[in-house]
């Protein structure tokens, strides 16, 4: 049986894991969209390739992961190979990829973008801190002319 991945669902999926709102997403495709194209889009099962390619390159996951994305299987991987619950006793890094055709690990995504978050908020922090001093320095400049 060949089931039929839900692409517009897995959009939103791999939205929300990267902590992208509807908005965002809109206005990181251009100025054609908006929030209500973006909501529109993650209702529809199947996307055109040149579009879901726009869309994946803009959200940093790999269009084929949109495009094979299964819950179902991603559910029962984690049930059936989380550390003791197979009758082997191996643990998660024992399962096959290409068996079951994972692609990646959603964690180490969302992992990386908290990441990447921090590194902007410490890049934005340390602006601010010389944007302060600039300030210091010109008000102490001004004391010192008056």
């Amino acid at each position: 049986m060949n089931k039929t991945i839900h692409q517009g669902r897995n959009i939103k999926r791999f939205r929300e894991m990267l902590g992208v709102k509807q908005d965002a997403l809109a206005s990181m495709l251009g100025d054609d969209w908006n929030q209500q194209k973006i909501s529109l889009l993650e209702q529809k099962e199947q996307i055109d390739d040149p579009l879901l390619e726009q869309i994946a390159g803009q959200l940093k996951v790999p269009a084929d992961a949109i495009k094979k994305f299964d819950e179902e299987t991603a559910i029962f991987n984690i049930q059936n190979n989380f550390e003791g619950s197979n009758k082997g006793g191996n643990s998660v890094y024992s399962i096959n990829a290409e068996q079951h055709n994972c692609i990646f690990n959603p964690l180490e995504k969302y992992a990386e973008a908290m990441e990447a978050n921090k590194e902007l908020y410490e890049r934005l922090l340390q602006s601010e801190k010389e944007k302060n001093q600039l300030l210091q320095n010109m008000l102490d400049e001004m004391k010192r002319t008056s």
